[in-house]
């Protein structure tokens, strides 16, 4: 909103705005008609007694030692006036309130009394840190001029009590007490730190009616009043005093840069920046240290950095406050390492840090777990005298509890002679992540006797303990006694609680809280939704993943670049690459991670094609590939059977981008040539590759193997994985079937062994699929209703009718999961798809998620059906993700 007095001209009737203002401060009653106030009105009889003031001794009025002084008044000695102010003053000096209020016990001795006098005494107990003293003074004075109402502003600006700074401002107008060019610049700076953009224009327009914005003496005003406005975020306002100032001087661009940081107008503030030095005022210190704290706080450390190095260049010295900002900026931007560097670098250039920067440099140790730097670090807080601070001892109990040393952090807790909320949580917060519950709890129930209050924090310490140690009765009746304790839960309760059930293994749940959460209007944050997305990356969770987005949407989450790479990652893994594409184009910047996301969901669903198109749109666009999306685009090849083209990534891996292969490149590799039938040439590659081979790399080989019938290196293959994975069940019953059919090898007798001693047993083929929001589970040979029964039956018929051949594998190696449905019944994935087809609407694609892999039968027969039917069929199996769609599957048979 513009203020109205921007443009009004000094000469205008000036109605004064506060005569009709409520008394908004309680001590300020009507003048009084006795100046002594009533807890000294006992002393003020005992002194009546007193001898007359010419028959008393002489008082050392100058130079006489305070507590003579004090003496020879307390026996009833009279004092002047002056030498009565001056013996306040030493109390001020000394910051002796005793003295001060024994002083103030004979003020009835002192001669020729006026309000100065009071007014001392107002000022002595506010600077000797006594306010409540200092009131009942002022509220007992009988005349209370501008230098009594400028002590008491002093006194709460002092202890930065900045609203009752403010209340007293109206109090003075209503006394008719006008601010000068010393007091209004304090109350202005109390509207700065309370936001309170109304008084503070209220005050612009009475600087302007008393002419304390003409004078370029008077710089102090106009820029109390420039900051007021960039203080509270009124840019507009803050701009135009700014350019029609007569006189700008390094303090008024400080103010008008800070402002636009504040906002988070950063390039405005550099242009601002620089306009300042093409005007001829050089900027300070303090200009540099606005701007790299800006950029450190917006999480930008990196240009908070460049700006460090050209204040260095423009010869200006850079103090331990630019230091600290820069050690701290990058400790909240988790580079810890480079903050220690930093630290260091600080030190030999002379620095001396101060607690704030021996703080943050532990802090990064904590996060790094760095016990030797951090013992080091706390060592030199002893050594420089700042091991007293309490910011220090929180960051030494942090660091010692997360580097698992809780002795030496309860040490440090006991020795620390004043603690806060922080270094309460700090302790509590040690000992829920180390399991000791009971501990924690010990703490959280002494924090709130020792005068200390629990805050949120606290409470969310213990329900994470809690939740994490199991024992999630516990972290519920916490959750529900803070609203009895009247405790705010705020979102990172919530996301306290949703993470808790999703490490148990409870996805529904931490679903159903997050429901919960947005009934109580708590608005989520990235960590609620980075919790939740990662949990719905399966087939059946699509619709909750649209619920979620629906919930970024509404909160304007969407823009949040990690929400966005998480959505394209959860809606390809549950199936719906569509609405992946959708999320991806619609970024208005892409990471690497988003790159890797979207190439490898559209690899996931046999969109080979698309993959490299978008990988060759990414090198156009100059970003430089990592090692994961080399191993999509691998995988993309060999979907299309481009061997060449293969090799040729995998080689300029090295050559090119210098990015040594790991094993999913090999692996990519071995089904880039399984697929294309070089079996021996993917044997080779295993077997002259420089990193031992995991079971992800042979059953590559097993599946290429499978496919073309090479029972040799079948046998080879599963021989390797009984190796690496003798307890599984599938590995188990593969090795036994290869070997009946190639021959015994030498781990024939170790496989009958495990079979006889019943260590492993048989797995049985089961899926699942959700119909109208519950979950239903379909086991081999089961029974179906009668309807889906019916519709199996004509899905047979049907099929026979196509007189498609479906190959008869059994016997064979290539069916070693379930047994043949002679045998065990109708598979589960057939029944899954015959009861999808009764119970889900055409236009719903059905998704079935499978334990063990889909037979090549029943791979067939949903080939069929999904072309017969027009019907999308997903089935995620251990192997692979097959989408069914018009009579083919995104695998191209290879799985």
């Amino acid at each position: 909103m513009q203020n109205p007095f921007l443009d009004c001209h000094p000469t205008d009737p000036f109605p004064n705005p506060f005569l009709n203002q409520p008394k908004l401060f309680g001590f300020l009653r009507p003048p009084r008609k006795t100046i002594i106030t009533p807890f000294l009105a006992q002393k003020s009889k005992q002194n009546q007694q007193l001898p007359a003031a010419t028959g008393s001794p002489k008082l050392p009025e100058h130079g006489g030692h305070l507590q003579q002084a004090i003496t020879a008044l307390e026996q009833g000695s009279p004092i002047r006036r002056r030498a009565y102010m001056s013996l306040l003053q030493s109390c001020i000096d000394a910051d002796s309130i005793g003295d001060g209020r024994r002083l103030h016990a004979s003020l009835c001795l002192v001669q020729d009394r006026n309000p100065f006098v009071e007014t001392k005494l107002v000022s002595m107990y506010a600077k000797c840190g006594s306010l409540e003293d200092s009131r009942r003074v002022f509220a007992g004075m009988r005349e209370r001029n501008l230098f009594t109402w400028s002590a008491m502003i002093g006194g709460y600006a002092r202890e930065q009590r900045w609203g009752e700074v403010v209340d007293l401002f109206f109090g003075m107008m209503h006394e008719g007490v006008l601010p000068d060019t010393f007091l209004l610049p304090r109350i202005l700076q109390a509207c700065s730190n309370t936001g309170n953009l109304g008084t503070g224009r209220l005050l612009h327009s009475l600087a302007l009616r008393l002419g304390l914005l003409d004078s370029s003496k008077e710089a102090r005003v106009s820029n109390s009043v420039l900051a007021m406005y960039a203080k509270c975020g009124e840019l507009d306002s803050a701009l135009r005093f700014f350019e029609r100032m007569g006189r700008r001087d390094r303090v008024s661009w400080n103010s008008i840069i800070s402002g636009h940081c504040q906002c988070g107008v950063h390039e405005a503030a550099l242009r601002l920046f620089a306009r300042m030095r093409a005007e001829g005022i050089e900027p300070g210190v303090v200009t540099w240290n606005i701007l790299i704290s800006s950029y450190n706080r917006s999480s930008n450390p990196d240009l908070a950095m460049e700006l460090m190095e050209q204040m260095e260049s423009s010869g200006i010295a850079r103090d331990v406050f630019t230091w600290t900002s820069m050690i701290s900026g990058l400790a909240q931007n988790d580079r810890m390492n480079e903050a220690l560097d930093l630290f260091q670098e600080m030190l030999l250039s002379g620095v001396e840090p101060n607690g704030m920067t021996v703080a943050s440099a532990i802090s990064a140790c904590a996060s790094l777990q760095a016990l030797d730097n951090g013992k080091e670090l706390h060592s030199y807080a002893i050594r420089i005298g700042c091991i007293h601070s309490i910011l220090v001892g929180n960051s030494l109990i942090d660091m010692y509890a997360k580097c698992a040393r809780l002795e030496d952090a309860q040490r440090i807790f006991e020795e620390m002679a004043e603690k806060d909320v922080f270094t309460w949580n700090s302790m509590i917060g040690g000992y829920t992540r180390a399991g000791y519950c009971g501990k924690a709890y010990d703490l959280f129930s002494r924090m709130e006797s020792s005068g200390v209050r629990r805050n949120v924090v606290t409470w969310n310490a213990m329900i994470s303990g809690y939740i994490q140690n199991g024992d999630e009765d516990q972290a519920m009746e916490l959750f529900h006694m803070m609203e009895i304790e009247g405790i705010r839960r705020n979102t990172a309760t919530w996301n306290t609680l949703i993470a808790g059930e999703l490490q148990n293994g409870e996805p529904d749940q931490a679903l159903r809280i997050f429901r919960q959460m947005q009934a109580f209007s708590v608005r989520p944050n990235s960590v609620t939704i980075l919790s939740l997305l990662p949990a719905c990356t399966n087939l059946l969770s699509v619709l909750k993943v649209k619920e979620i987005h629906s919930c970024i949407l509404q909160n304007d989450l969407q823009l949040d670049i990690s929400i966005a790479n998480a959505l394209v990652d959860t809606y390809s893994k549950s199936g719906d690459i569509e609405y992946a594409r959708v999320v991806f184009n619609g970024l208005p910047r892409r990471d690497l991670i988003s790159w890797n996301s979207m190439i490898a969901g559209l690899v996931l669903h046999g969109c080979s094609h698309h993959a490299q198109d978008l990988f060759n749109q990414m090198k156009q666009e100059g970003i430089r590939p990592n090692k994961a999306i080399f191993a999509s685009v691998i995988n993309a090849c060999g979907l299309d059977g481009l061997v060449n083209e293969g090799k040729k990534l995998f080689s300029n891996m090295t050559e090119e981008y210098q990015l040594s292969p790991g094993l999913e490149h090999y692996t990519g590799m071995v089904n880039l040539l399984g697929r294309s039938g070089r079996l021996r040439e993917a044997s080779d590659l295993i077997e002259n590759m420089p990193i031992e081979p995991d079971a992800a790399l042979w059953n590559a080989l097993l599946t290429a193997a499978r496919i073309y019938g090479n029972i040799r290196i079948a046998n080879l293959a599963a021989t390797h994985l009984f190796k690496l994975e003798p307890r599984n069940p599938e590995t188990l019953r593969l090795l036994s079937h290869a070997q009946a059919l190639y021959g015994k090898s030498n781990d024939a007798s170790k496989v009958s062994r495990s079979k006889k001693e019943g260590s492993v047993t048989e797995s049985h083929g089961c899926c699942w699929m959700e119909v109208k929001q519950k979950v239903i589970t379909f086991s081999t040979g089961s029974q179906l209703t009668l309807n889906s029964e019916c519709k199996l039956a004509e899905i047979n018929s049907r099929i026979m009718d196509t007189n498609e051949v479906i190959p008869d594998f059994d016997g064979t190696l290539l069916e070693i999961e379930e047994d043949s449905e002679d045998i065990v019944g109708t598979h589960s994935e057939k029944l899954a798809v015959a009861f999808g087809l009764v119970n889900l609407p055409t236009f719903r694609a059905i998704r079935i998620v499978k334990s063990v892999r889909i037979c090549t039968d029943c791979h067939t027969i949903c080939k069929l059906i999904s072309k017969l039917y027009k019907r999308e069929i997903l089935i995620k199996d251990p192997k692979s993700l097959h989408r069914f769609k018009g009579g083919t599957c995104s695998c191209r048979d290879y799985w």
